[in-house]
């Protein structure tokens, strides 16, 4: 005899939110991303994720800030104290291996529309802006700290995107790492 057993998911969100980011990894981006298609894949009624998430971009935003939280592990895993140049060439290639390795996470995170207010994505910006602040004090101490910090993310993200986009070879990962450790050097030579 069979009995039905009453729904409890536990925590549909974190579920919801693992779902959306193995739709984005599977899919290559956030186009097939829905709130229908996250409940789908975590096994769930479609009506159940506007419990947690009001629409598409409030799921969009807690799979950024999951982004934001995995890209700041790596930059500190590449170097939690940076001190030399060749540590910031480290933290580069760590940012850039990062989105050729999570390139729909990536695009989530930087190409979607989000919530700007959604506090653990503005928490996670935050603390990567934060080491990068430290890192340009390191780079360059006499210069605008702020002015620095993002200079050195918009070169690491032009790169990322240069090469998921195709722009520069990405056929091996020693090709990227020596490309990204390459501009790295020449941005810092004064």
């Amino acid at each position: 005899m069979s009995t039905k057993r009453p729904y409890h998911h536990g925590d549909l969100p974190t579920a919801l939110v693992q779902a959306a980011v193995e739709l984005l990894e599977e899919e290559g981006g956030a186009t097939a991303l829905s709130l229908r298609a996250a409940a789908r894949r975590a096994g769930v009624s479609t009506a159940a994720p506007y419990r947690h998430f009001p629409d598409r971009n409030a799921l969009l935003s807690a799979v950024a800030a999951v982004g934001y939280q995995e890209l700041g592990a790596a930059l500190l895993a590449a170097s939690p104290a940076p001190s030399t140049p060749d540590d910031v060439a480290d933290i580069a290639v760590a940012y850039v291996r990062f989105a050729l390795q999570r390139p729909g996470m990536f695009g989530a995170m930087f190409s979607e529309g989000c919530d700007a207010g959604n506090p653990d994505r503005v928490a996670a910006v935050t603390a990567i802006h934060d080491y990068l602040g430290s890192i340009a004090k390191l780079v360059a101490p006499a210069a605008d700290q702020q002015s620095m910090a993002t200079a050195m993310w918009a070169l690491v993200h032009g790169l990322a995107f240069l090469h998921l986009d195709g722009k520069l070879d990405a056929s091996s990962p020693a090709e990227v790492d020596n490309r990204v450790r390459s501009a790295v050097a020449a941005a810092l030579e004064r």
